[in-house]
């Protein structure tokens, strides 16, 4: 058994030694031979979860500038990080470009990873590592961005009206109860909502992981807020959910996801009537991004990819397409549900495991209670 374990080590050290060698050959090119490099390795592919229908066809204008095919396989955000973090011992990996929520770039140690890239990449002076208020420091790359906020109906409620602070929203309530809408499971629009609430009602630390007992008592003041104002708002099912009973005028007002309402609005199963908007008290923005394994099979096709998807042009594509916000300061936003400069008012989500025990408390302390 002990034999086994050094020989399994030896080999994951010979791995990582070989990786480090070639990472070294390969950043140290110049973009002309990196990009010749990746027309020699003719092929790349993403391990992306969501819209991979969409993204394939996006991905031609990619085929058809460079002459590199990308494939785009089926599976899922968790399926497709444990594929990468199992694969970390091996000399060559399946996966190219793995692209994942920005808080999991935690789960990866930089040397399992290409970069630094940003004395690499042609766009990097516009592209970006931070969001969502974590930082891929020159290893993961933004390539969307998503926000989330109050979808209302202009029918019923006036751009002047609408509730900036926990404060507007008690009172909003008081007058028009049941005309406001949220879900607390299948979709994180409303459990952004209930956890900024509580993040002003509180004096609980939101930048902290750590889960304690004191830490889960100072919540009390926000449970107490949604107790006392029961009457004034509705537990819906899910995102979607809360979105279609807006649309079809049973609501005034329900947090929803920018990105999310865009699609639904372009698949006309919501009214384009709906406008979107950021509290001032402050609601979660956050995004996704890329990284390549350091044991890519087409290193150079993934870095190639990799600065296209996050370019001027494609940003702007996926702003246009999907409704995302930009991640590149060059792109043209213009097609985005808020301005540039109301996304000031996005704040990152708690940490976790203390984002995930908040999103709990909520269900046993009002949900099941009210």
């Amino acid at each position: 058994m002990l034999r086994k374990l050094l020989v399994a080590a030896t080999a994951i050290g010979l791995a990582s030694g070989v990786q480090a060698q070639d990472q070294n050959d390969l950043l140290s090119k110049s973009w002309d031979d990196i990009v010749a490099q990746a027309k020699d390795e003719g092929s790349v592919n993403w391990f992306v979860w969501y819209f991979q229908p969409r993204y394939r066809e996006l991905a031609e204008a990619f085929t058809a500038e460079y002459g590199i095919e990308v494939m785009i396989p089926e599976g899922t955000h968790e399926g497709n990080i444990d594929k990468v973090l199992a694969e970390t011992g091996r000399e060559r990996g399946d996966v190219d470009l793995l692209a994942m929520g920005a808080d999991r770039i935690e789960l990866f140690k930089q040397e399992n990873l290409v970069g630094p890239l940003n004395d690499v990449l042609p766009n990097a002076g516009t592209m970006t590592t931070e969001v969502g208020g974590f930082d891929g420091q020159g290893y993961g790359w933004a390539y969307w961005g998503n926000q989330t906020g109050i979808a209302y109906d202009p029918e019923a409620i006036d751009e002047a009206d609408l509730p900036q602070s926990v404060e507007d929203f008690a009172a909003y309530w008081e007058t028009n109860p049941g005309r406001f809408g949220f879900n607390y499971e299948n979709g994180g629009s409303g459990p952004s909502f209930f956890t900024h609430v509580a993040r002003n009602l509180t004096d609980a630390d939101f930048t902290s992981g750590e889960v304690t007992e004191e830490k889960m008592d100072a919540l009390q003041p926000a449970w107490d807020f949604f107790l006392d104002h029961t009457d004034g708002y509705v537990i819906t099912a899910s995102n979607t959910d809360s979105l279609i009973r807006l649309s079809n005028r049973e609501f005034a007002l329900v947090p929803a996801w920018e990105d999310h309402l865009f699609k639904l609005q372009g698949e006309k199963e919501v009214s384009d009537r709906i406008k979107f908007y950021i509290p001032e008290f402050g609601m979660t923005g956050g995004g996704n991004i890329n990284v390549i394994p350091a044991n890519a099979p087409h290193p150079a096709a993934a870095l190639v990819f990799l600065n296209w998807v996050s370019s001027p042009e494609t940003q702007t594509r996926f702003n246009e397409v999907f409704g995302a916000a930009p991640m590149n300061s060059a792109a043209d936003d213009s097609h985005a549900l808020i301005p540039n400069d109301m996304r000031a008012r996005a704040v990152s989500s708690p940490a976790n495991p203390f984002n995930t025990e908040l999103r709990q408390a909520f269900i046993e302390h009002v949900a099941l209670e009210r």
